[in-house]
This record gives C-alpha cells, sequence and structure tokens, in this order.
C-alpha cells in the first residue's frame, strides 16, 4: 500500500491484483471476466467507455486472453495465462472513484466463480502524483 503522502498527492490509484490456480466454472472464461469487469464498473456507478476482449490461442502468444473495459476515469483489465492459471487484474481510476472498491467488487466475483482462485499480491500506488 502506498503511504498517506502519495495517496494525498495523487489525483488517481491504481490497484494490481495477481491470481493464481486460476480455472473458473465458466464455459466461456474470457467473456465471463470480460462481463464480471463490466458488470463491477456499472455497479460502481463508473460510466463504460469501450470494452473488448481477445483470446490467445497459444500459437502466436501464450494461451489465454486479454480484456479491457475502458472508462471515462481510465481503465480496468484482465491478463491471463490460461496453461499457468494466472490471472492478473488492474483498475485504474483518476476520477471521484476508488478503484480499490471496484477491485474489492471483481475479487468477490471472481471467488464466487472460482473456487481455488488465490489472490497472491494486491498493491495500489498512487498516480498523477503531483
Amino acid at each position: 500500500m502506498p503511504d498517506d503522502s502519495e495517496i494525498n498527492s495523487a489525483h488517481g490509484n491504481h490497484v494490481y491484483l495477481d491470481y493464481v490456480d486460476f480455472k473458473p466454472k465458466a464455459d466461456r472464461v474470457a467473456e465471463w471476466v470480460l462481463s464480471v469487469l463490466r458488470t463491477s464498473v456499472k455497479e460502481c456507478e463508473i460510466r463504460e467507455v469501450h470494452a473488448h476482449c481477445v483470446i490467445f490461442d497459444g500459437v502466436k502468444s501464450p494461451a489465454g486472453f486479454a480484456a479491457v473495459v475502458l472508462i471515462d476515469e481510465s481503465h480496468v483489465t484482465a491478463h491471463c495465462y490460461s496453461e499457468k492459471g494466472w490471472l492478473a487484474i488492474d483498475a485504474f481510476t483518476c476520477g471521484m472513484h476508488d478503484p480499490n472498491d471496484l477491485a474489492d467488487i471483481i475479487h468477490a466475483k471472481l471467488v464466487d466463480g472460482c473456487d481455488e482462485l488465490k489472490l497472491m499480491k494486491r498493491n495500489t500506488v498512487g498516480r498523477f502524483n503531483h
């Protein structure tokens, strides 16, 4: 966690979540994660600007996916290496919403849909420090 002086001088905050043992119950995993991101953004009453997901088959890139929800305050993303069971989530807001609230909602939804999921690291970084 950043110290109070960093948070107080920052215009925004960036939350990183690193998971292992990502083996969700969903059939279409990438689409499910994108849905988790989008519904979490909506629950936080943050305005979505665009959403997109790309699935990687392991030929040119490691098997997995990348999902992004652009918001009017910045973005929320998910990156997965499916063969390793790794999932990285980041939430960055530089407006009136706290990305920690968004990360909490995303985390709860991921845990609910993935019994073995383990959060290995959570970090908050102040951004646009001045």
